[in-house]
């Protein structure tokens, strides 16, 4: 009978950029950090950061909240784990919550495709009766 205490950790599979899609989960992505700008959430106690990501195939909004603001620093190479995508007025955001993981590694050498923003693709909600 197998051990059933510890959950099986399955190998991440690391995803392009141009390859996410809305709410997805579990992610795990290797970005450049191409811009960072400071946003103030009214009425909360939260560091918040909207950071442009991107790598051979486009970019996206990263919003970096708290802790994660020091780590977004432009020119950075991050990999991103147990990231998800977040949907803000009909657009895709990238985020990392606490069950994930930013790691600040090695300069990549890639070239980052910036003309190609995943968050400016407008998505509607369409309810699919059957």
């Amino acid at each position: 009978m197998a051990d059933s205490s510890k959950p099986e950790l399955k190998k991440p599979t690391f995803k392009k950029v141009s390859e996410l899609r809305p709410l997805d989960n579990g992610l795990s992505l290797t970005v450049k950090v191409i811009d960072v700008k400071a946003v103030a959430p009214r009425g909360r106690q939260m560091r918040t950061t909207e950071c442009l990501v991107g790598d051979e195939t486009g970019i996206i909004v990263f919003v970096a909240r708290n802790d994660q603001v020091d780590l977004m620093k432009e020119g950075n190479t991050v990999t991103l784990r147990n990231a998800r995508i977040e949907m803000f007025k009909g657009s895709m955001r990238l985020a990392v919550d606490k069950w994930g993981r930013i790691e600040v590694g090695e300069p990549v050498d890639f070239t980052v495709k910036e003309d190609n923003n995943l968050s400016l693709i407008e998505f509607e909600m369409v309810n699919v009766v059957e």
